[in-house]
């Protein structure tokens, strides 16, 4: 008996995931998107489409529920995916409307560094455009905290003009950045500093 199961290995099972949702298709129905979710299913999977949302499996499903049950599951769905909608829209406009600042600050009489805060909003991670800029311009660069808190990346020397144009030319981690939201700053040490 031992040696009956050592010889047929068992094979792992192929799931199928929803390309709308990552769910399994039967859990589709928990997820924000289910309309979306169903149109996917019925263009990619017909056989499984039928299987869970043709008219007899859906009687079967709903012959359990009464008549208000039925009313409120459609009303809840209907609500979820409305508001995973304005949430999506409120992600976008929000990004869109975010700006993306370089400041040029004065550290001693002639030297300077560049400050560029806002790229978060943009999906670009700080640690590799910090990385990238570093290695662009011969300089040291880091990501720091400012003062209101934010992360910002700290560049050595006056850099400002330069960050811009890549940013413009959408190179290397800044792709995801528009350059209409691009704005330079100059800002200059105070006397008695």
């Amino acid at each position: 008996m031992a040696s009956e199961s050592q010889s047929e290995p068992i094979q792992p099972i192929q799931v199928l995931y929803c390309q709308v949702c990552t769910f399994p298709p039967e859990y589709c129905e928990f997820g924000s998107s289910f309309t979306r979710c169903k149109e996917w299913l019925k263009e990619s999977h017909p056989a499984l489409y039928d299987k869970y949302y043709s008219d007899e499996a859906l009687q079967s499903k709903l012959g359990t529920l009464s008549l208000e049950a039925q009313a409120k599951l459609e009303k809840d769905t209907a609500e979820k995916e409305a508001k995973a909608e304005k949430k999506a829209d409120a992600a976008l406009k929000k990004k869109m409307a975010s700006q993306v600042s370089i400041k040029r600050m004065e550290r001693n009489k002639r030297k300077f560094v560049t400050a560029i805060h806002g790229l978060e909003a943009f999906d670009v991670e700080l640690k590799k455009a910090s990385k990238f800029l570093a290695q662009k311009f011969a300089t040291g660069a880091s990501v720091t905290k400012n003062a209101q808190g934010q992360d910002e990346i700290v560049v050595q020397g006056d850099v400002a003009e330069d960050v811009l144009e890549l940013i413009e030319s959408a190179t290397g981690v800044f792709k995801s950045v528009p350059s209409a939201n691009v704005v330079i700053v100059e800002e200059k040490k105070k006397k008695g500093e």
